[in-house]
This record gives C-alpha cells, structure tokens and sequence, in this order.
C-alpha cells in the first residue's frame, strides 16, 4: 500500500501538521497542544483539546484569524495560537 503521508499503513510518513497550515474545508484531530501557560489553557478551555475534530472554514484576507469548527461550534483563534495545535489530517 503505497499511499502519501499516511499513518494508518505503515509506510513511514506522517500525516501531522500545525492547524496553521491548513487549507479552508481541510479536517483533522489534534494530537497535541503545544506551548504553556494561558495561551494552552485559553485553547483548552475553547475546546481545543487531544482527540477534537477541528475543520478549517474560513482564513482572513491576509490569513489572520482563523474560524474553526470545534465539537459543533464556530470558534476564530490567531494564526499564532494555530501553530501550537498539532493535527493530524484526515483523509478523504
């Protein structure tokens, strides 16, 4: 099974990547949160926790904020807070 950055078959890529680098409409599960103190807690506390499916929906025009949809609601966080959150993509 030959199949691009993919963690299910083994083949030795990763599928991980920051909630900022995503594209609008792209979705994925957090693996982990980064950094420390009231920043982490400020995601945590918003939802934004191991385990949560997050979707892209929309990025400003100049790709700051970001609106997310987070355990079934709209959510806008920094494209700074973004990079703390480690995704893993699903595929479609």
């Amino acid at each position: 099974n030959n199949c691009k950055k993919c963690t299910s078959c083994n083949c030795g890529q990763s599928n991980e990547k920051r909630l900022s680098e995503f594209k609008i409409g792209e979705r994925g599960v957090v693996k982990k949160v980064l950094g420390d103190g009231r920043v982490r807690r400020r995601l945590f506390d918003m939802g934004v926790t191991p385990t949560a499916n997050i979707t892209l929906k929309k990025k400003a025009p100049f790709g700051d904020p970001f609106e997310l949809s987070v355990r079934g609601y709209d959510l806008t966080v920094r494209k700074q807070e973004a990079e703390l959150v480690i995704m893993e993509v699903e595929n479609d």
